[in-house]
């Protein structure tokens, strides 16, 4: 049975590899949105079912929640307050100890950990990270701890992209192009956003460009994802239908103008006050697992006077939608954005498992609600319902800060059924966007400022030959090849032979299955080559793959080269950086020796300089007739730029561009040299 498992693998790898564009990631992005939904229900089911385990049953609180959710009102005080500071501890003490025990990279918010992902490691997120993920989410959040469930649901379905860019030895760039539709389309569905949840793929990676290979791979993921989630759930929006707004004059809009100022501001605190607590957290000598824990016992504290910094809070926005918003205490409304900043600072901040990007909508709900309160006694021209003002709040807030505007102001319109509010949202978000540009801030720490600055599309996009030449050419033999079963010591000896630290490693039936190094940790004199002492966080590249992917594949890795293996994954052998550059400096020679005849009328050609002729022992500056552009002086092996202080040596090749009467004259000078 494992044969025939390694064989359909091999099989749909192939066909992967071979299949265009549309076939491809119509496939993938099926298998993707499939799991996010999926992994979207687990994670919300395990939510539930540790919010009425902790919150209902053993501190005797119902918390209000959504329409979609229930629409439950919540219960109105503690039954028994003391169990309330002692309940968010024990959840988040337990959630902690399962994350430092068993996946440490499980902690904090996983949306930023799943951006770092897609940028520096696609295939690295381990299913271990996964599960973890689920279990200590559920208890810190269910427990009452102020976080959302956004970043865990796109860190489980990244995690599957990740597993999926493992199995079927995916490019780097298309391991990176599943990540970000996992991302996405776990977020979409777990939130009933899908066409949001596809546009914050391609625009959380960023603080200022998009992933645009990213977005059709996100539709269809994030398609499948809702309706598999909508199958279970119900395909109504979050926060059910909210009512219709009605733009009368502009005189309207300098309201929200107002909320965006106030919402690029708190944007900016959040920040500040999240990672300033994350890092004392951090440096502070508390253990790793008891941080949460006391974290969870101050949020506690803090609930027992302003129970609304608990759990997700999504049922607290709904209240601000109503009028019910007036039952509400002033000071609690007016205080809850910058409590709640606080409150998520100490569940997630000090190491917690849970998303931020929820607590950010409680933020800007309760923000736009604090502007309605305190203003609409005094004015009519606010309106009567604190709606709009909640859900502009809303995308003002967390858009600008998270520097995703256009999909969290999707996100919002989808989650509230409508999107009347597009005009003032534009101005509010617009606004709060402007003054977090100003500071060059963000809640994602992982997120890079352009694609740019992104290490392979800066790699790729300088080297554009790359694509033009095939993985085989640049394969050279192994010096080493190992196979599964092979005692360590033997393999140890085999290495030192060859005078390598690492090498490919190979099963029964000869086929690629990870690399060993040597400084992997030995467990006695027995001990042999099993799968889980290699490292398969980096795939093969196939032999008819072209070069980009090899520097791909190198540049993501912590090796300087790549295996390059068959359609059956035999190993072919090894392409390093040397391999490349040499394949690369070929390609480059070609093609300029096949473009030079074509461009020899327009000015283009290479001179090459002739012992004895007027330019051996001549300086480049002075001696050369007038219009002659220096391209490059290639000297032996060595490529010198064209500067004016080199003096011309015999065999020297001249790349020039110049008229046709100039280049006739400097091939005299030359002594006839014409190549």
């Amino acid at each position: 049975m494992r044969r025939f498992l390694a064989q359909r693998r091999v099989a749909v790898a192939r066909w992967v590899a071979n299949a265009g564009y549309t076939r491809k990631w119509l496939a993938l992005g099926a298998v993707i949105g499939l799991i996010s939904g999926i992994g979207a229900i687990v994670f919300y089911s395990a939510l539930q079912i540790a919010t009425h385990v902790f919150l209902v049953t053993l501190a005797g609180y119902q918390p209000p929640t959504a329409i979609s959710e229930g629409a439950l009102a919540g219960s109105a005080g503690f039954t028994r307050p003391w169990a309330i500071p002692l309940v968010a501890m024990g959840g988040a003490l337990l959630g902690a100890v399962l994350v430092t025990t068993i996946a440490p990279d499980a902690e904090g918010h996983g949306t930023d950990a799943a951006i770092a992902a897609v940028h520096h490691n696609p295939r690295g997120i381990r299913l271990r990270t996964v599960f973890v993920k689920i279990v200590a989410s559920a208890l810190t959040i269910g427990s009452g701890g102020s976080g959302g469930r956004e970043g865990p649901t796109g860190q489980i379905s990244a995690g599957f992209g990740s597993w999926l860019a493992r199995a079927l030895d995916l490019s780097p760039s298309d391991a990176r192009i599943a990540v970000a539709a996992g991302v996405g389309s776990g977020i979409g569905a777990i939130f009933g956003a899908p066409l949001a949840g596809s546009v914050l793929a391609t625009e959380i990676m960023y603080r200022d460009d998009f992933e645009v290979e990213a977005l059709l791979p996100s539709f269809i993921a994030s398609a499948i994802g809702y309706t598999i989630w909508g199958s279970v759930e119900g395909y109504r929006p979050l926060f059910g239908y909210v009512g219709a707004y009605a733009l009368r004059s502009p005189s309207q809009l300098g309201w929200f103008a107002i909320l965006g100022l106030a919402a690029g501001v708190v944007g900016l605190l959040y920040a500040y006050v999240f990672y300033g607590m994350a890092d004392w957290f951090t440096r502070s000598r508390i253990p790793a697992w008891l941080r949460p824990a006391l974290g969870g016992l101050m949020v506690g504290l803090i609930a027992l006077a302003v129970p609304q910094v608990m759990s997700t809070g999504y049922g607290w926005i709904q209240r601000a939608f109503t009028p019910g918003l007036l039952a509400i205490p002033l000071w609690i409304v007016v205080a809850l954005p910058l409590i709640r900043i606080l409150a998520t600072s100490l569940s997630i901040g000090s190491g917690g498992s849970g998303g931020i990007f929820g607590p950010g909508m409680v933020i800007g709900a309760f923000l736009g609600a604090a502007l309605w309160r305190l203003v609409h006694p005094w004015h009519a021209a606010i309106g009567h319902s604190p709606a709009p003002f909640v859900i502009v709040g809303m995308m003002a807030c967390f858009g600008s800060i998270s520097r995703a505007p256009l999909a969290v102001m999707l996100m919002v319109s989808e989650m509230t059924g409508s999107i009347s509010l597009v005009v003032p949202a534009m101005v509010a978000l617009g606004i709060a966007t402007l003054i977090v540009r100003r500071r060059d801030a963000t809640i994602y720490r992982s997120q890079l400022r352009s694609r740019s600055d992104s290490p392979a599309h800066q790699i790729l996009s300088g080297l554009p030959l790359l694509r033009t030449r095939r993985a085989d050419e640049a394969a050279r033999p192994s010096r080493c090849v190992l196979t599964l079963t092979t005692p360590l010591a033997e393999a140890r000896e085999s290495l030192a032979r060859a005078g390598v630290t690492a090498a490919p490693v190979v099963n029964a039936e000869g086929r690629y299955v990870g690399v060993f190094d040597a400084a992997t940790g030995d467990e006695g004199p027995d001990a042999t080559l099993t799968l889980d002492r290699l490292d398969t966080s980096d795939s093969p590249v196939h032999a008819g793959r072209h070069l980009d992917v090899v520097l791909d594949t190198i540049s993501s890795s912590s090796r300087s080269w790549a295996v390059v293996v068959d359609d059956d994954r035999h190993v072919l052998g090894v392409a390093g950086m040397s391999d490349l550059v040499a394949v690369y400096r070929r390609a480059l020679g070609q093609q300029l020796r096949e473009t030079i005849p074509v461009a020899a009328a327009a000015g283009l050609a290479e001179i090459v300089v002739a012992s004895g002729s007027a330019l051996d022992g001549a300086p480049l500056k002075g001696s050369l007739p007038h219009g002659v552009l220096v391209v490059a002086v290639q000297r032996g092996e060595v490529t010198l730029e064209p500067d004016a202080g080199i003096v011309f040596e015999p065999g020297d090749r001249i790349t020039t561009l110049a008229p046709a009467a100039a280049l006739a004259h400097l091939r005299r000078q030359a002594g006839h040299g014409d190549h």
